[in-house]
Formats: C-alpha cells, sequence, structure tokens
C-alpha cells in the first residue's frame, strides 16, 4: 500500500482550484460513462496510488488541493483504466487471500474466485490430519504463485513447489515468496510436473481452461492484458485438465488430494477426465457467486 510518509505534498482548498475530493468524482463518473465496473472505488484507488496516499490519508486530505503534476499523474492512470487496463496492472499488485502479490504482463491477475480452491484445499488438507503435519505441495501452472503462498500462509510446515513454463512468470512469483518471507517455497521451470517428483500430499491448479475460439469475447480487461498462454485451454478448454489427470495419480500419495479451478460448465467433463483416470472425484465447491469453482479428487488406490 501507499506510505502516507512518503506521499506527495499537497495544499489546503482554494476556491475553484480541483481537490482530491474534486477529482475522484470526475474520475468515478469517467469510469461509469465508459461501463466500468465499480467507478467509485478505481477512482479511489488511481488517486491514492497516484498520490501515494493510503484510504485513511485519502479522506483526511480530501479538500487538499491538486497541483499540475499532481493532475497530470492522475490523469495518466485514468486513461490507462479507460483504454480498460485492469487496476491491478496499473498500481502493480493485487490482494490475494489476504497477501499482497505483485503482478505483471507474465501472469493472470489472481481472481477473488480462485480463492474457492485454497478453501477447497486447505478442507482435503483438514480431512486427512491436522493442517501443522509436514506437507509436500505442487501448484502447476503457479503463474503469480497466489495459490502455492496463500496455502503456505495457512499451512506453517508444508514445503511447495510451484511450476510454470514461463520464466517470467517464475521470476515474479519467487519475489513474491521472498518478500512475504516463504522460504519454504521453490519453483520449477517445466510444462505441468515434468520436473517433479513425488510424493506430493496436494496437487493444485488453475489451469487455461478457456476455449481457444471463445477468448475474443472475453472482457477486455482479461482478453487484451492477460497473457493468452494462461488463458488458452484449447479448442474445447480441458487440454490442461487432460494433462493434469495424466500427471497427478503417480505424483499423489495414497491419501494425497488433486483441487483443481474449474471454468464455466466444465464440471461433468473434468470429472470424467478425472474418473478415466483412476481419481475419486468429489462434488464440486462453489464460489460465492454460486458457480461450481473448485473440484477435489482423491488417488483412488
Amino acid at each position: 500500500m501507499p506510505n502516507p510518509a512518503t506521499a506527495t505534498p499537497v495544499r489546503r482548498s482554494n476556491a475553484g482550484a480541483p481537490t482530491i475530493a474534486g477529482m475522484r468524482r470526475v474520475l468515478a463518473e469517467k469510469f461509469r460513462a465508459a461501463a466500468i465496473d465499480s467507478p467509485e472505488l478505481d477512482a479511489r484507488i488511481l488517486v491514492g496510488h497516484a498520490l501515494a496516499l493510503d484510504h485513511a490519508a485519502l479522506a483526511a486530505a480530501s479538500g487538499a488541493v491538486l497541483d499540475a503534476k499532481q493532475r497530470d499523474a492522475i490523469m495518466a492512470l485514468a486513461h490507462r483504466r479507460l483504454s480498460r487496463e485492469p487496476i491491478a496492472r496499473i498500481v502493480g499488485y493485487k490482494e490475494f487471500w489476504s497477501l499482497k502479490l505483485s503482478v505483471d504482463s507474465s501472469t493472470l491477475v489472481p481472481r477473488p474466485e480462485t480463492e474457492t480452491v485454497v478453501e477447497a484445499a486447505l478442507a482435503a488438507i483438514e480431512a486427512g490430519g491436522s493442517r501443522t503435519r509436514r506437507l509436500r505441495i505442487a501448484d502447476l501452472g503457479t503463474g503469480s504463485g497466489a495459490l502455492l503462498l496463500a496455502l503456505l500462509a495457512e499451512l506453517p510446515n508444508a514445503f511447495g513447489v510451484g511450476t510454470d513454463m514461463s520464466l517470467s512468470a517464475l521470476s515474479l512469483a519467487k519475489d513474491n515468496a521472498q518478500r512475504l518471507q516463504f522460504r519454504r517455497a521453490a519453483f520449477v521451470a517445466c510444462d505441468i510436473a515434468a520436473a517433479l517428483k513425488g510424493p506430493f500430499d496436494l496437487i493444485v491448479s488453475n489451469p487455461p481452461y478457456i476455449a481457444s475460439g471463445e477468448i475474443a469475447s472475453l472482457t477486455p480487461e482479461v482478453r487484451d492484458f492477460d497473457p493468452r498462454t494462461a488463458l488458452d485451454g484449447g479448442p474445447d478448454g480441458l487440454n490442461f485438465y487432460r494433462a493434469i489427470a495424466a500427471a497427478a495419480p503417480p505424483l499423489l500419495k495414497p491419501d494425497g488430494a488433486l483441487v483443481v479451478e474449474l471454468g464455466a460448465g466444465q464440471t461433468q467433463a473434468v470429472t470424467m477426465l478425472f474418473l478415466q483416470a483412476g481419481l475419486a472425484p468429489s462434488p464440486p465447491r462453489h464460489d460465492l457467486h454460486g458457480q461450481p469453482r473448485a473440484l477435489f479428487a482423491t488417488a483412488s488406490r
């Protein structure tokens, strides 16, 4: 978050001069007219980011006058948002599972729905014993490291490894782990799980699951800014589920668990893929919108 101690100085209001509160209103109106979701929230975040003021400091300085340099900085960020660049990419971070994660062009922006995978994975761990026992975790296609780091935050004696084909994504994930002081994480460049050796207590993944032909219809924030390799799941969106179904069973302990994020309408198809691979799927866990989001399966041996 911005540090008020290093914030750009602001002057108190003069009649007719643009203030912080006024600029927030202007931006919110522009965002609303452009049909951008949460226009007031986006305006607050961007003004605060431009001025290096956190939420409380921004409210306290609402009547402060903005100089030309400050107005230009704010409007430069606003133009990026009006071009549908996601807020997280503009400010450079996204909160996930209460962890502040850096994001860049090499990874997806972690989404709140993906926290459902963390919840399902923790439930699977608890079903087998204490969270404090020693565990080995793999995150296939780790991206920013969101799933792996969220799980390590909850499992104090777990060791985790994240894989990705993108060296840039792995560098970012490693930086996130180091900044958050998770020394129990390692990162490996490979396709799915090709470089891994089991056994693992838990394997998680948020794989690319958008059908290739549907990517053009996604929102601009996703279509134009998320890396295509992190979205494209092949002609039917299931390519990576097939690869995970083939790779996971020999890597899991006999009582190990696999948890994957699901795309819309994929529950039945992914369940069948896992059954055919000798896994034992359970009913999916739903996200806050009521959509099936996380599929849990155990090694069937």
